[in-house]
């Protein structure tokens, strides 16, 4: 099994790590990120692995979405519940939906339980059938969660309860006592590649309440516009998603997902005190990224870089080819940190002659390289999915046309390169003499 698992006592500082001045945030670990470009706008110890509890959900929700995509099921497919998941809903401890044996249930019903109302026994249900069991389902989620290349992760259950919640039910090859382990950076980017990736999940996850089996069930995510009675004073303008979690170990965490004007924060808060902390702290987060940063063209789509405007071309009828930014260069940007971004450029040394040159034909919108956007300031900005120093580009390409020259020009160029030469050797050797 792929994994990278620390103990969940030790912490450490990212090097990545960004904090705000006279910043308190109220969780062991957290982070908040930028879910257009996976810039990360702030962290705290987000590299330490911890229990996420059913925030683990968020990778069978990823597992069944591609599975739909794929044609291997289909929301309209029917299952039955086998005696398993049967014995986690009708144990009242994890106070499940109360599923019933003989019953078909469509994806979409078991997918909204365990989206809305974080249900166990409907997300046993669903990796059973997308794998044919619990155990080949966990094996998907450690090989998905490679491939999303997520640094710290350790899945060993569908549902985020410790294996000794599930007692003989647990896995086959996974440890009596083992839980699932995900840093909040991991987390992030679970989350990140969920919207991302399949943006209709939101369409569920927003969702307050539904009716599931003639009964009412009701998002744990209290953050949601409208949420009703004493839930609706954490209610934040913007929230669709996406998942809270919650057990003795992992205590209370939750993946917040907002969109204002265009602009949409992702941010993970784990190990919080209460119910109500997980999401006034994460309030804090989606505060800071709103009031503090907004998605900002800086320079424009045609931008040149002064005195580096200019290629020479050789073999063309003309001698030089301008060139420019061929889109906008954007990102988001913190307050007063207009000025600390600059243009470089970066030309495509396989399209250049050795001596820097474009050989000819050139036709215009040809991309000889790129942009890229330089920041010079103080913060410390990296890429949730990189890990490295956040990186912003677009196409640098040529502004107008330049035909080749035809063999006569080209070979009176020839011949005065050889007089050119002739004559620059003639003058070192009679400089020798003297």
């Amino acid at each position: 099994m792929a994994a990278f698992v620390f103990s969940v006592m030790v912490v450490f500082s990212s090097p990545g790590s960004t904090y705000a001045a006279s910043f308190d945030l109220g969780a062991k670990s957290a982070i908040l990120v930028d879910a257009n470009t996976g810039k990360v706008l702030f962290s705290k110890e987000p590299d330490l692995t911890l229990p996420p509890a059913s925030m683990t959900k968020m990778m069978t929700e990823y597992l069944v979405l591609e599975a739909i995509e794929k044609g291997t099921i289909s929301w309209d497919t029917t299952t039955q519940i086998s005696d398993y998941p049967y014995s986690i809903s009708a144990n009242p401890s994890f106070s499940g939906v109360g599923l019933k044996q003989n019953h078909d249930y469509t994806v979409r019903e078991l997918y909204e339980a365990m989206a809305i109302n974080s249900d166990n026994a409907t997300t046993i249900a669903l990796a059973e059938l997308v794998a044919g069991s619990e155990k080949d389902f966990v094996d998907m989620m450690n090989k998905k969660a490679k491939e999303m290349g997520l640094p710290d992760y350790q899945f060993v259950n569908s549902t985020g309860l410790s294996n000794k919640d599930l007692g003989e039910n647990r896995p086959k090859g996974t440890e009596a006592d083992a839980t699932n382990l995900l840093s909040a950076r991991s987390t992030a980017m679970l989350a990140y590649h969920l919207i991302n990736d399949y943006p209709e999940s939101l369409e569920v996850t927003s969702v307050t309440t539904t009716k599931f089996d003639g009964q009412t069930i009701q998002n744990w995510n209290w953050m949601l516009p409208n949420m009703p009675g004493y839930l609706k004073q954490f209610g934040y303008d913007g929230v669709d998603g996406l998942k809270t979690g919650f057990t003795d170990l992992a205590g209370y965490c939750f993946t917040g997902t907002a969109e204002r004007d265009g602009q949409r924060l992702i941010s993970v808060v784990m190990k919080t005190d209460s119910k109500e902390a997980r999401f006034q702290e994460t309030a804090k987060l989606f505060n800071y990224g709103f009031q503090q940063f907004s998605t900002k063209e800086l320079y424009p789509a045609g931008y040149q870089v002064k005195d580096q405007s200019e290629l020479k071309v050789t073999k063309g009828k003309e001698d030089q080819v301008e060139v420019e930014t061929k889109s906008a260069l954007k990102t988001m940007v913190k307050n007063g940190e207009e000025k600390q971004y600059s243009v470089k450029y970066h030309f495509d040394k396989d399209k250049l002659t050795k001596d820097g040159k474009i050989t000819a034909p050139v036709k215009k919108g040809d991309k000889v390289g790129t942009a890229e956007l330089v920041y010079k300031g103080d913060e410390k900005y990296t890429n949730l999915l990189s890990g490295k120093p956040q990186k912003t580009t677009v196409d640098l390409v040529t502004t107008s046309s330049v035909e080749k020259a035809n063999w006569f020009m080209l070979a009176l160029g020839g011949i005065g390169d050889f007089f050119s030469d002739v004559f620059t050797g003639a003058v070192d050797t009679v400089k020798g003499w003297f």
